[in-house]
């Protein structure tokens, strides 16, 4: 089982300046906490910090708190139905940040009050020691009743996106087959390639570009989701088909095809659409996603997950069009960053919601409601190239590298337009719109996976 502490951008800023700071500093962090195949997830709501008066006593190395310090946070845990962790740090560029005696002593004083207070029969801790603009960390999560587990990494999602592992950690090499990659970016980020939980949710043109592109870049651990089978035309686009396979899931020839290139590849393979809940709910594991699917129902899940669940999800679009005679007289592709902070599919128009809503039928009620009038027609054949779905899928590969590495601007855009009949790319960035369910005022960002899930309705499974 590994546990991740998910931290916005803004939140983990927070942290790494305290951890600067020379005296110590102590806060609660309060999360929400997600199991989903067999790993944990906490995701961060928000963070309280000790009132300055509230120190009885505090140094480089030594602090004494009077429980009004943290004695509201619990509260507010118990009201948001969040786990709270108690965090501190061990200030200096040379600190450790691993529990000291002192620390193992507060621990046992406080831990019940913290389990009981919050409501969450959790207690967690986290420590925090500065490293250059960053900071180091190691964490425990302890219930009421079982063993103590560590937190293993932290995924901070800002306008950087940041994995790190706990002090304890082992650090681990990488393979010499990426030797090409770590003279480009060096070995921590292809380290954190390797680590990284990546869900593709299409497994068609885009969606087999872009897991192949992720494989070679030294990406061990995907999760496919496609529903359709292999056709003749797929096979003009889909990497890795052949006309053998015409007939056979996409999931299962993607993932036969990134096995052979990555016999260490950690790939699980789902025949199904994340429409149905229990599939959706497949993706709560994930670091990132990437959108390659053409429906918008499947959108409109995809810009809940990016909330709910704190994941940011790189949505992908190609759009060819031509004239009266077949002539192609435009190649439009889109790339969008959905997190926090930046404006969801629907505030970005890119959802059409009859569409959407007639998607989530069953194909009989579809066909009743189109014959009735009150439903979209559905399942047109659009055109699709692999030369331009593949330079699209490489857009989205490298929106994913520059928030892991840093060689864009400093503010990234969130969305990416290429119009590569006309040889221009062009960016922008978009807001939430006001009381959407994407704007941080509404309280959703990092609400996890409570009922309904994603705050929204399913059709019966």
């Amino acid at each position: 089982m590994t546990t991740t502490l998910v931290l916005p951008g803004l939140m983990a800023d927070e942290i790494a300046a305290a951890s600067r700071n020379p005296l110590e500093r102590a806060a609660v962090l309060l999360v929400r906490r997600v199991e989903a195949n067999g790993d944990v997830r906490l995701l961060a709501r928000s963070l309280h910090w000790v009132p300055s008066d509230a120190y009885a006593e505090q140094s480089p190395h030594h602090m004494l708190i009077r429980s009004e310090g943290y004695v509201p946070a619990l509260a507010a845990a118990e009201a948001d139905g969040a786990m709270p962790i108690w965090f501190h740090t061990h200030p200096g560029e040379s600190g450790v940040p691993l529990p000291s005696r002192h620390d193992r002593q507060v621990d046992h004083e406080i831990a019940d009050l913290f389990q009981l207070r919050s409501g969450s029969g959790l207690y967690g801790t986290l420590i925090a020691s500065p490293r250059e603009s960053d900071f180091i960390f190691s964490g425990e999560i302890t219930p009421e009743i079982g063993d103590k587990t560590e937190i293993d990494r932290t995924w901070i999602v800002g306008e950087s996106w940041r994995l790190t592992h706990s002090f304890t950690a082992d650090a681990k090499s990488p393979d010499t087959i990426f030797d090409r990659n770590v003279r480009a970016f060096g070995p921590a980020i292809q380290a954190v390639l390797g680590d990284l939980r990546v869900a593709i949710v299409g497994a068609g043109g885009t969606g087999s570009a872009v897991a192949e592109q992720l494989v070679r870049l030294g990406a061990r651990h995907l999760l496919l989701i496609d529903n359709d089978t292999l056709s003749d035309s797929n096979v003009t686009r889909v990497y890795g088909s052949t006309p053998l396979e015409v007939g056979r899931p996409k999931v299962e020839v993607l993932r036969d095809h990134l096995m052979a290139i990555a016999p260490d590849l950690d790939c699980a393979a789902e025949r199904g659409m994340i429409t149905v809940k229990n599939v959706a709910k497949m993706l709560c594991a994930s670091d990132v996603v990437f959108g390659c699917t053409d429906d918008n129902a499947g959108r409109l899940v995809l810009s809940r997950l990016s909330t709910y669940l704190l994941t940011p999800v790189i949505d992908l679009g190609v759009l060819l069009s031509s004239d009266g005679t077949g002539r192609l007289s435009g190649i439009d592709g889109r790339v969008t960053t959905l997190m926090q902070g930046a404006g969801c599919l629907v505030c970005r128009d890119r959802v059409d919601m009859a569409r959407a809503a007639a998607e989530m039928q069953t194909p009989e009620e579809r066909r009743r409601l189109a014959d009735e009038g009150y439903a979209p027609a559905l399942g047109q054949v659009e055109p699709a190239v692999v030369a331009f779905t593949t330079a699209v899928a490489a857009a989205a590969i490298n929106e994913l590298l520059d928030r892991l590495i840093g060689y864009g601007p400093p503010e990234r855009p969130t969305k990416t337009l290429l119009r590569l009949h006309e040889r221009e790319i062009s960016t922008n960035r978009a807001l939430p719109r006001d009381a959407h369910y994407c704007h941080p005022s509404q309280g959703k960002w990092g609400a996890g996976n409570a009922e309904p899930f994603l705050g929204q309705l399913w059709a019966a499974e």
